[in-house]
């Protein structure tokens, strides 16, 4: 929507309406928009790729904003709706789909490499993490046999967990794969596993793996 510069905007605070936090928010125009995402110096293609993809691709209204030391994405919300801000929304379908893929791509490494007895008792511990961890719309081994083969990207309804249960499907996930393959190398393959993602949700992931707790054990 706008590519802009800071002297261009008005940046201001204003209280999370369900957490103990202030959300900076930016005007222009007269329009509000949150942020989204932030990016060093030297990640300026990254942050246009993200842009463009929530822009062109998902039609969203979102501002690209060029400083001297940080690039960062904004999307648009009205303040009377805040609580529902789609930003957020945003975020947390692109962890989901990354996850997801992330998933997928073990499982599918251990049915080609252990075999398929190997693949099908992975299966089942991936059901029990599920339902373990309460995932919403999980709770049948048919449902988390769909998971492991659909293909997310074009799905008719796709997934929105909240970011905890990424956590959760991360740690486990790492946990499970060292267990059948007797090593880690699986977790240093993360970006050539989501080469399917759009660049900008990927580098989006990418930026909140590396800022994450999960950074530790995917690499």
């Amino acid at each position: 929507m706008f590519i802009l510069k800071r002297q261009d905007v008005e940046i201001s605070t204003i209280q999370h309406p369900k957490r103990d936090q202030h959300v900076p928010i930016l005007h222009y125009q007269g329009q509000t928009f949150r942020l989204i995402s932030v990016f060093k110096p030297n990640q300026q293609e990254e942050a246009r790729a993200l842009w463009r993809e929530l822009t062109d691709q998902r039609g969203k209204a979102c501002v690209l904003l060029e400083e001297s030391e940080q690039y960062s994405v904004w999307g648009k919300i009205r303040l009377e709706q805040f609580s529902t801000d789609t930003s957020h929304q945003q975020k947390s379908e692109i962890l989901t789909l990354a996850s997801i893929l992330l998933l997928q791509a073990v499982y599918m490494d251990i049915e080609e490499f252990l075999g398929s007895r190997q693949a099908g008792l992975f299966e089942k511990d991936i059901v029990e993490v599920l339902q373990h961890g309460q995932f919403p719309h999980l709770s049948s081994s048919n449902a988390v046999r769909e998971l492991l083969t659909i293909n997310p990207l074009q799905a008719n309804q796709m997934l929105i967990w909240q970011e905890r249960y990424v956590i959760i499907l991360l740690q486990e996930l790492h946990r499970l794969a060292k267990a059948y393959f007797g090593n880690t190398n699986f977790a240093y393959q993360v970006e050539e596993r989501l080469q399917d993602m759009p660049e900008g949700e990927r580098s989006l992931f990418m930026s909140w793996l590396n800022q994450s707790s999960m950074s530790k054990l995917w690499h």
